[in-house]
């Protein structure tokens, strides 16, 4: 049997990391051990909850940002300031109201310093490619949200660039018009009628990824890692009902689901990554208890336990619906198996329960597996006046979290924490505290439960 070669490696990040400064000089880190090649010939999906460094990764790619540890190699040489062979579209279309399309589409030519004969035919063949021929001189404001894409689309398209960075490309469009663009986009990537090499692709759509991609890297966060690296070998153009299909949508699911499961059988990086020896702290998802009860009544009534099929039917990306999923299992009420959900026997409890049974259940659960309620609990009780500052857990919190996510972190916890009545919180004065009844019920329940 003949070994499968690899096709060239237009870009390389080795050992590749991104940190930033807090101003406590506490180094936050974003992406840590990054080991990837971006080949010739291959459409790559990079998928990962939020806060996983997606989009970070792809703008050190691009050269928008210089990575704080590791190495980015272009064609085998590092790579100093903005990649010269890759072009980006923008979930956001980032179009000039007051140019034309054919103004727009002529910008990127235009800071490449290619001369007016010459760019303006260049536009003008990847507006006819891109399927705008006849709105040259339109303006944006007379376009739909599917053909601005299209003028990012031609614009990206137009300086040739070898890679293509493509980041959440069709998340702002209507469901129809986004998967029209994404047909027609691998249209003309499998007829080689646009000139770039490779693609690379931000995504929290699972079935878009699996749709497009030859190649799914699978990111988890805090710090961002690569956890799965592996091939979509399924032929274009891919039936999404499909059995194989979905296999692989449930893969990706059970990895997203199960931060510390083994994914040794990805296809492993060339570059072996350096371990970690510090220890995560965990991440609260910023979701409301509601939002879990929801979930948790919604699977009561199902025989399909199947993540993938749950997020058809309530019509959920990933990134609305994992959340949720991952607040039920930190609270200890739902098992997770290849990709499948189920409820435990204290989630029936829950969903049985009046609003008093529903709120001790939640209680017992944050004082029992969530590290920050414990946290913030346990120091209001060692307070004399029972009150703690929120800057004093902020700045707890800043050690393991950036600033902004510290924030939200906090808030997650003030959130749940008030609901099940571990505590209250006094906004203008920036205080958690606890009452006198709260504390006296809660420490016989923690008496009963030691």
């Amino acid at each position: 049997m003949v070994a499968k070669t690899k096709t060239e490696a237009l870009i390389t990040l080795q050992n590749t990391g991104k940190s930033y400064i807090q101003p406590n000089r506490q180094a936050i880190s974003i992406l840590e051990n990054i080991n990837l090649e971006l080949r010739v010939g291959e459409i790559v999906a990079l998928l990962g909850p939020s806060g996983s460094g997606k989009s970070t990764l792809m703008r050190m790619i691009a050269g928008l940002i210089p990575p704080s540890e590791g190495k980015i190699l272009y064609h085998n040489r590092p790579l100093s300031g903005l990649n010269p062979g890759v072009a980006i579209v923008f979930q956001s279309f980032a179009l000039y109201p007051w140019l034309t399309v054919l103004e727009n589409v002529e910008l990127g030519l235009k800071a490449k310093g290619v001369p007016t004969d010459t760019r303006r035919p260049k536009a003008l063949q990847m507006i006819d490619v891109i399927g705008l021929d006849g709105f040259e001189n339109a303006y944006p404001k007379e376009l739909s949200g599917g053909m601005r894409q299209r003028v990012g689309f031609a614009r990206a398209l137009a300086v040739e660039p070898e890679l293509l960075c493509m980041d959440e490309p069709f998340s702002a469009l209507d469901v129809l018009t986004a998967e029209n663009l994404r047909i027609e986009l691998l249209d003309l990537w499998l007829e080689r009628r646009i000139p770039t090499k490779a693609v690379l692709i931000v995504t929290h759509g699972i079935e878009e990824a699996v749709l497009l991609a030859d190649r799914i890297i699978v990111l988890g966060r805090n710090p961002g890692r690569i956890r799965a690296d592996f091939p979509v070998t399924l032929k274009h153009y891919r039936d999404r009902k499909s059995a194989n299909f979905q296999a692989i949508v449930d893969r990706i699911y059970t990895i997203l689901t199960n931060p510390d499961l083994d994914t040794s059988e990805s296809e492993t990086p060339s570059v072996a990554p350096e371990k970690s020896t510090q220890k995560k702290y965990q991440s609260l998802p910023a979701v409301r208890i509601g939002s879990v009860a929801g979930l948790l009544e919604l699977l009561e009534d199902r025989h399909e336990k199947d993540l993938y099929r749950l997020g058809q039917e309530l019509q959920l990306e990933v990134d609305d619906l994992l959340p949720i999923v991952e607040a039920a299992k930190l609270m200890d009420f739902i098992d997770l198996v290849e990709g499948d959900i189920g409820l435990k026997p204290l989630a029936l409890e829950f969903i049985n329960g009046g609003i008093d049974e529903r709120k001790q259940i939640v209680r017992q659960q944050l004082l029992n597996h969530i590290r920050l309620v414990q946290q913030i609990y346990n120091l209001c009780r060692s307070k004399q006046n029972q009150r703690i500052p929120e800057e004093l857990m902020l700045d707890l919190l800043e050690n393991h979290f950036g600033t902004e996510e510290a924030q939200k972190q906090l808030n997650t916890a003030i959130d749940w924490g008030r609901y099940a009545e571990l505590y209250s919180y006094n906004e203008p004065a920036g205080e958690i505290f606890l009452e006198e009844d709260a504390l006296l019920e809660n420490s016989e329940q923690l008496t009963v439960n030691s």
